[in-house]
């Protein structure tokens, strides 16, 4: 697994643990860096976490109006995370190509949640990924 895919996993984690917790999630990861008994955390881990919290209320609308027959709440917990990090790295982290971006929020749905899961994560994604261009022009 690459230094990325790591640093994927760990914010899914750290937006997993926030939402369950109820808690802010760049708050909670401020509390595990430098920890001693946290590993290190990636540079490229905190910026997805700081960019889901900056762009959530937009990133939770747009899972919401591509998500056919579910709501946020309804969810599972892990693809809600996913989801999240999936959608920033589609719409705002320039660097990463969009194909990148879903087959990595897949990969972490694969490992991470239900058997259903990754076709889910792709589905939406897919769907955003086809007006992501419109979408990035009014972000």
């Amino acid at each position: 697994m690459g230094a990325r895919s790591k640093a994927r996993k760990r914010a899914v984690d750290v937006l997993y643990e926030a939402d369950l917790r109820g808690v802010d999630a760049v708050t909670l990861l401020a509390e595990r860096v430098g920890s001693p008994d946290v590993p290190p955390i990636n540079d490229y881990t905190i910026s997805l976490v700081e960019g889901v919290t900056t762009h959530r209320a937009r990133i939770d609308d747009l899972i919401s109006e591509h998500a056919e027959g579910w709501t946020l709440q309804r969810m599972p917990g892990v693809d809600r995370a996913v989801l999240r990090t999936g959608l920033y790295e589609l719409l705002w982290a320039t660097d990463v190509p969009d194909a990148v971006a879903i087959d990595e929020a897949v990969e972490l749905a694969k490992q991470l949640s239900t058997d259903d899961s990754p076709r889910f994560v792709n589905g939406v994604l897919g769907r955003i990924a086809v007006i992501a261009d419109q979408l990035r022009a009014v972000l």
